[in-house]
């Protein structure tokens, strides 16, 4: 539950204050962290105290106490030294831990709770019940953003979100697989998608530098329900599935944002096979050449303009003309045209939307 570090940390800095030396042991006996000689306390001594009616005991010359969570057991605590001031350390200690034990089980209860949460592994009763008991608003706006990094497990991206939101108890940092950095965000109830945004911003610059690693944030819609959390998490997962596929050169991702690949997305691969196959017959482009690619999407981004499109690639414009007429003829689709150009626009992200699966198999 409480790792031994933090434990030895307590008992460490009670020990600079007090010059009491203080032990914890486990109900077996052995050593979880102490000030002082580990084999000084026999491990019969700590059993048969475990075993005993008695809370707290004086034990050949060390008091001996029991630390109790939900009136169970956790830790045997003994403070070294017979007398009063070394019984009172030893039930502050006592108190300390205890404090340290229920905080401790609070924050594992509610990261389970949140994965939960995001998984729908909840009942819709469960979910208010919980959130009452672990003291969380369940009618309050939040966002959930998911942070992809090239690492699995990149435990050093974790702890810097977790020192960037360190002030914000409200928000939980947690992870449901080894992949990505889930975010659960409470928001204020005038912020907008431009103040989440923002912080999409901040935590890819924050990432970028101080982890040196590549990252890719996406966010769903914003909530106003605890319930629909897991709605925003399925967005943000698609958001940032939809983002690898159609919008590679973008970093920060949002769902509202998506717009056709979220829809082609959804497809069941036969049907991208019959649209493509009603588009190009026997002759589905498997791929284009970089020039091609270059100039097509420097032609969509300029709203089919020739004469801009010629320019910004510094080319003449018969030149363009002579590519798109080329492109033409193996394709079949002048996307000159507006009804080609669309279909031409689809009918690409559909071949991206299944080499992307076709890798995932």
């Amino acid at each position: 539950m409480i790792s031994s570090q933090v434990l030895q940390t307590a008992i460490d800095e009670l020990r600079a204050i007090t010059r009491i030396d203080l032990g914890v042991y486990d109900l077996e006996g052995r050593v979880v962290a102490t000030t002082f000689q580990e084999e000084e306390i026999p491990e019969e001594n700590i059993r048969q105290f475990v075993d005993s009616v008695a809370d707290s005991q004086v034990i050949q010359g060390c008091h001996f106490f029991k630390i109790f969570h939900e009136q169970m057991i956790e830790y045997v605590l003994i403070s070294k030294g017979s007398n009063e001031d070394a019984g009172m350390i030893g039930k502050v200690a006592v108190s300390e831990i205890q404090n340290l034990i229920i905080a401790y089980k609070e924050r594992y209860d509610k990261n389970n709770f949140i994965q939960n949460l995001l998984l729908d592994n909840l009942l819709l009763v469960d979910i208010y019940n919980r959130a009452k008991k672990l003291h969380i608003d369940v009618e309050v706006p939040r966002i959930v953003y998911m942070v992809e990094t090239k690492q699995e497990k990149d435990n050093n991206a974790r702890e810097l979100l977790k020192t960037l939101f360190a002030t914000r108890a409200r928000d939980f940092i947690t992870a449901v697989d080894e992949k990505s950095i889930i975010i659960v965000r409470e928001l204020k109830q005038e912020d907008g998608y431009d103040e989440v945004e923002e912080v999409a911003r901040m935590m890819k610059d924050m990432l970028n530098a101080e982890a040196m690693s590549t990252v890719r944030i996406a966010y769903g819609t914003i909530v106003n329900e605890i319930k629909l959390v897991s709605k925003s998490y399925k967005e943000a997962k698609m958001a940032l599935d939809v983002g690898k596929i159609f919008y590679s050169e973008k970093s920060i991702v949002a769902y509202n944002t998506l717009g056709i690949g979220r829809l082609i997305y959804q497809l069941p691969i036969p049907l991208c096979e019959m649209f493509m196959h009603e588009v190009f017959g026997d002759n589905i482009p498997d791929s284009l050449d970089e020039e091609t690619l270059v100039t097509i999407n420097k032609f969509f981004e300029n709203n089919l303009n020739v004469s801009e499109t010629s320019r910004q690639l510094y080319v003449h414009r018969n030149t363009l003309v002579y590519r798109l007429e080329k492109l033409q003829k193996s394709t079949g689709l002048d996307i000159r045209v507006f009804d080609d150009a669309l279909t031409f626009k689809i009918a690409l992200m559909v071949v991206n939307y299944m080499k992307y699966m076709e890798s995932q198999i």
